[in-house]
């Protein structure tokens, strides 16, 4: 089932995928609505049809709802170690160190961002408030924690990611929206017991899915991307 404004008939295939790929973006603040079991099931049906070397589909997501949510999001906010305190054991999402020209893209969409909210740069437990929205999965009816197991290497981890991006696609065109979360990382070892995670599975990030609550002004700033002749090279 496409978004509302995906479907017609006088659209050609290549407008509705572009629209979907547009549209997608890490969504913070979600409605209560519901989302129907075979939605979910539906979108991560299609998400399992990304390309993987040898067919190896190195992923697993766990769907979590109501109490079990709830319980993974006390079991964080209550573990006392603030996300900047954490340490990152099963794997690094970022550099120790950022340079350029990553440093000033990442503090250029942090800013925005707390820029639509209103807070100001000093204001540091309104921006731990904000980061801690994550694990309340930014109240969306539907989280999900993604493994892939440790003894798979980088392209295992390549074709993951890959699974993501199509997870997300395929709900953007169902009008549902998304926000990936790498926070979750780091809190394994509180996700592991509430969702029976084995040893062997590295937990590779959360996903909340749901409806946009477009009253939200979190959800009102948009991300730029870099002009193409900044990242590509042709050669002939």
């Amino acid at each position: 089932m496409l978004a509302p404004n995906l479907q017609s008939d006088e659209r050609s295939e290549t407008e509705i995928i572009d629209e979907a790929i547009l549209t997608r973006r890490s969504v913070r603040a979600f409605l209560p609505k519901p989302v129907d079991d075979y939605l979910i099931r539906d979108i991560l049906d299609l998400g399992s049809r990304a390309p993987s070397g040898t067919n190896m589909q190195p992923w697993k997501a766990y769907v979590v709802q109501g109490e079990v949510k709830a319980k993974i999001a006390d079991a964080i906010l209550g573990s006392g170690i603030r996300a900047e305190k954490i340490e990152w054991e099963e794997y690094r999402y970022y550099p120790d160190k950022f340079f350029e020209p990553y440093l000033t893209r990442r503090r250029t969409v942090g800013y925005a961002l707390y820029n639509a909210l209103g807070i100001q740069r000093r204001e540091v437990e309104r921006m731990r408030a904000q980061h801690d929205r994550n694990f309340v999965f930014f109240d969306a009816p539907v989280g999900i924690i993604f493994t892939i197991d440790r003894r798979l290497n980088q392209g295992s981890w390549l074709d993951h990611g890959m699974m993501l991006q199509t997870v997300m696609i395929a709900a953007r065109a169902r009008g549902l929206h998304t926000c990936p979360q790498a926070a979750f990382a780091p809190y394994h070892k509180e996700i592991r017991p509430i969702l029976g995670i084995p040893d062997e599975e590295v937990v590779v990030c959360g996903m909340a899915l749901g409806y946009e609550d477009t009253s939200k002004p979190e959800n009102n700033f948009r991300t730029e991307r870099e002009q193409l002749d900044n990242w590509v090279t042709f050669v002939k």
